[in-house]
């Protein structure tokens, strides 16, 4: 191991791959070739009936190292059969190798069939023709090849380029030709000179560092890509590269003759690889073309072809899914081994070796923490959580020696009931939810290392959970994590420009370990059927009693896990501006660090749900419920704001600027008689004058549109407000929502108010698409007002809904649209809530509906999760009554049902 280069590597001239006369009788197909006029027709028969043993014997679950093999030495033959009946001049000059993957000796049913047609020389103008003649008999039959064609000399230069190319050539097998030809290529290409053993490293080290990011550096993610995502097979490839290049190993078992893996080691990588393979393998068999990614639409498919049954504890697609996620979790914390293993004696060899004495257990070598002796974790089982309580006290330690990790691995099954209940283990878990050094890193660290989910069991459990739905990106320990990590950005600077209530808060949390606490339970619970929040809350409280925190603080955790969704719930679908709505959430509160505590929870597991959740509109209906709270509880929740001293405010408040701006007050009065209480109760003094002054100014008869920006100062906040006056009409909101989806702007909220003399008054908040306000723009308002006006004078006439085509996942999820009609005692109004995928005219389509059975939208609350909208209607019959009628309930659920299915594109 200590030197940086080996002997460059000796490939065999011929293939290792195991003849299959079922597959393919050489002998008898090549004597019916000469028999026959053309090839084609024998190669191209073989290699369909050939494909569909493999395949058979895939469905019999057999071998699968076997049929992937066996699949490339039926192309291995059929090349050579191709490559024969080709009358080539000489064959001296020229050969036929196989690279890539199919180098390897590995093909499913649509990988790529990577060929290199290498010659001794650049110029072979003999050889064009032959060349073209091949390649198109290859399509005729079926196999449509990638090739290139280089001489020795092109192959080098493209490798020095490339380093996808040098690594396609080091893996490369040869089919056919000279082997001198191949030999001389194979030396010429690896080659000190082409790519240094450490430049390589590097190279490909950083070639898996981006294309984990290009997946967030998570392997549970809920549709994975089983090639390159993390933990994929690209993973053991680049493990394979790199052995192969330093020690010119062809296969892991050599690396364990070699010490480099232990048995334990190769086994686990070869069972992850077989079992990838066979997910592989099945993807290319349902889609029948080339797919890797493990899509929602075909993971029941695939769970069931490969034998995976439901039952009472879980779906099969669960347990599929369940048995991705634990191979891929292997796979990656190996990976991590044997890439530090390389970081430490491949690119960092001859580094002299700085050490810095931590305690009697453990030290710092060159920034990276390593035991002392290799027996410290059986002598002091507590140091398997010491080491990372080490880490976030030492902001100069990069990570873990590899020889380190690997003890960590071996020596994990020491976590036990003892030593749970150890109260030195007890205090190093809490000291380290405590540490100023990435703590967020230091708990995925463990996760990785299979520590967190030994020491906190009910964590294990969680592990690869799926969450089977739209809006979600990550299993449910993978979102857990993130929301940790969110919740830790909140004390960086830069978060205030992006979080700026969250960021505040946070720096005011009297004890913030009491927040992480929260954040790793708060979906502890999930999988286990039941509420959720409630079977967490008793987890969280059993957490704290274990680990000996006082009451007040024990009570303050489980009440977050319990509560952890209300406020995201309550802003998206409630008026924050409703004294009544403030009021209920103020009392479920009961005082202002519940609230803060509770506010910066949300905020952080929103945006680890899924990024493209959190926009500036979502955050300014999370600043308006704080704030509206914050400022209940400060006046005392036995005294809550009277409806009619809140009216009296707002009208005293608007009145005085307007007459400071040149209104009198038979001016406002006249405006505002039409307007009923609700108005003034749920809309915000600013706007009222803003559409007072718009009304007044309207000269004549016809719709009036008005278009602001809201919260023009923060740029993390705020949305575009539309105000629309007009005479009412049963289609307007119809026709309104219509346009609005015309124009590519995505409604948040809409308050819908009809003055006594029959004037809608109409607020609608949207976003653009890119979900950011539309800003101070001459061009785009005047284009929103002439488009509205163009809608709202059409009435009831042919609605204008655009049609767009639904993406893959909505087409999923599309049956899963669930319409109810909900009434209360209490209330004059029904609530229509209609769950279902987010696409283009929703809101048209409902409005259309309602209009059509002379039902009045009184209010509505749009909630977009990720790609699926849950949205919220007051409504009432013609005469203002809630709607009672069963037939007339049944038979809306069933109209919008039916007219939400019929906008999806053919």
């Amino acid at each position: 191991m200590s030197e940086l280069y080996s002997q460059p590597i000796q490939q065999k001239s011929t293939t290792n791959l195991i003849a299959d006369p079922e597959l393919l009788d050489y002998k008898k197909l090549r004597r019916e070739i000469k028999n026959a006029g053309s090839p084609i027709p024998l190669l191209r028969k073989t290699a369909r009936e050939s494909s569909v043993i493999l395949n058979t014997r895939y469905e019999q679950d057999k071998d699968i190292t076997q049929i992937v093999a066996g699949r490339a030495w039926v192309v291995d033959e059929i090349l050579r059969l191709a490559w024969n009946a080709i009358n080539w001049p000489d064959t001296n000059d020229i050969s036929l190798i196989a690279v890539g993957g199919y180098g390897r000796g590995e093909l499913m049913p649509y990988s790529d069939i990577d060929l290199l047609i290498l010659t001794r020389k650049a110029r072979n103008t003999k050889y064009k023709d032959y060349i073209s003649s091949f390649l198109t008999m290859l399509w005729d039959i079926g196999l449509e090849p990638f090739h290139s064609v280089r001489s020795i000399r092109q192959c080098k230069q493209e490798a020095i380029k490339d380093i996808t190319i040098a690594t396609s050539l080091m893996e490369s097998r040869m089919l056919t030709g000279p082997n001198d030809l191949y030999q001389l290529m194979i030396k010429t290409t690896s080659s000190k000179r082409v790519w240094p053993i450490k430049k390589f490293v590097r190279a490909k080290i950083d070639e898996q560092i981006i294309r984990h990011q290009k997946y967030h550096d998570v392997d549970y993610a809920l549709e994975p890509n089983v090639k390159t995502s993390p933990g994929g097979l690209r993973d053991i490839q680049t493990i394979a590269w790199i052995c192969r290049r330093y020690f010119g190993t062809s296969s892991f078992s050599d690396l364990v003759k070699l010490g480099f893996l232990k048995e334990p080691e190769e086994s686990m990588i070869n069972k992850g690889q077989q079992f990838l393979w066979k997910v592989r393998y099945g993807l290319h068999y349902l889609q029948d073309r080339s797919e890797d990614r493990l899509l929602f639409d075909k993971q029941k498919e695939l769970s069931q072809l490969l034998g995976y049954k439901s039952d009472e504890k879980s779906l099969g697609i669960e347990k599929l899914m369940k048995h991705y996620y634990r191979e891929v979790a292997n796979l990656r914390e190996l990976n991590d081994v044997l890439l530090q293993y390389f970081d430490e004696i491949i690119l960092r060899s001859g580094e002299r070796r700085r050490i810095k004495p931590l305690n009697p257990r453990f030290q710092i070598c060159n920034n990276y923490i390593e035991v002392i002796n290799p027996n410290v974790f059986t002598q002091t089982p507590s140091a398997l959580l010491e080491i990372f309580v080490l880490m976030g006290d030492n902001p100069q330690i990069k990570g873990i020696h590899a020889s380190t990790i690997r003890l960590l691995r071996d020596n994990r099954h020491l976590i036990n009931d003892n030593f749970r209940s150890d109260t030195n283990n007890i205090n190093l878990f809490i000291r380290l939810l405590r540490t100023q050094n990435h703590m967020s890193l230091q708990l995925s660290r463990m996760a990785r290392y299979g520590i967190l989910g030994r020491y906190l069991p009910e964590f294990g459990r969680i592990s690869g959970q799926m969450q089977h739905d739209l809006f979600h990106m990550y299993t449910v320990d993978a979102h857990t994590l993130q929301v940790i990590e969110n919740m830790r950005k909140f004390r960086l600077p830069k978060a205030i420009e992006t979080f700026p209530v969250a960021a505040h808060i946070f720096k005011s949390l009297p004890k913030v370990e009491l927040l992480y606490i929260a954040g790793l339970y708060h979906d502890i619970a999930k999988g286990r059927g039941g509420d959720h929040s409630k079977l967490g809350k008793v987890d969280a409280t059993n957490f704290c009693e274990r680990h000996h925190l006082s009451e007040w603080d024990t009570k303050l955790v489980s009440w977050l896990v319990d509560k952890h969704l209300i406020m995201s719930m309550t802003a998206q679908r409630k008026d924050t501006n409703d004294p009544d709505v403030i009021r209920e959430f103020a009392i479920q509160m009961g005082d202002k660090l519940h609230l803060d505590y509770l506010y910066v929870m949300t905020v952080a597991d929103i945006c680890a749900t899924n990024p493209e959740l959190w926009n500036s509109w979502r955050a300014t209906l999370l600043r308006q419920l704080y704030q509206n709270t914050r400022r209940a509880l400060r006046l005392g929740l036995e005294k809550p704001v009277n409806r009619k001293e809140r009216i009296l405010d707002k009208k005293q408040s608007a009145l005085k600027y307007l007459q400071e701006n040149g209104f009198s007050k038979n001016e406002v009065d006249n405006i505002w008689r039409f307007a009923d209480d609700e108005y003034f109760v749920r809309e915000s003094t600013s706007n009222i004058i803003w559409h007072t002054k718009g009304i007044f100014n309207l000269d004549k008869e016809g719709p009036l549109i008005l278009v602001q920006d809201i919260n023009e100062s923060d740029a993390s906040e705020g949305a575009t407000q539309i105000f629309l006056y007009t005479q009412n009409a049963d289609y307007l909101f119809a026709q309104s929502t219509a346009a609005f989806e015309k124009l590519n702007l995505n409604i948040q909220e809409a308050r819908i108010f009809t003055s006594s003399h029959g004037y809608c008054m109409d607020t609608f908040t949207v976003l653009e698409s890119s979900g950011l306000p539309v800003g101070n723009d001459p061009k785009r308002h005047k284009e929103i007002i002439i488009l509205l006006k163009e809608y709202l004078t059409l009435g009831d006439k042919a609605l204008l809904v655009p049609r767009f085509r639904q993406s893959r996942k909505k087409k999923y999820f599309a049956k899963s649209i669930e319409v109810e009609l909900i009434n209360s005692t209490e209330k004059n109004y029904s609530m229509l809530e209609i769950n279902c995928p987010d696409q283009p005219g929703v809101l048209a389509r409902v409005g259309k509906v309602l209009a059509m059975n002379n039902i009045k939208i009184n209010d509505a609350r749009i909630t977009t999760l990720g790609e699926r909208v849950e949205d919220l209607f007051f409504v009432t019959d013609k005469h203002g009554k809630s709607i009672e009628k069963r037939d007339l309930i049944e038979k809306l659920s069933l109209e919008i049902t039916t007219e939400l299915e019929s906008q999806l594109a053919p």
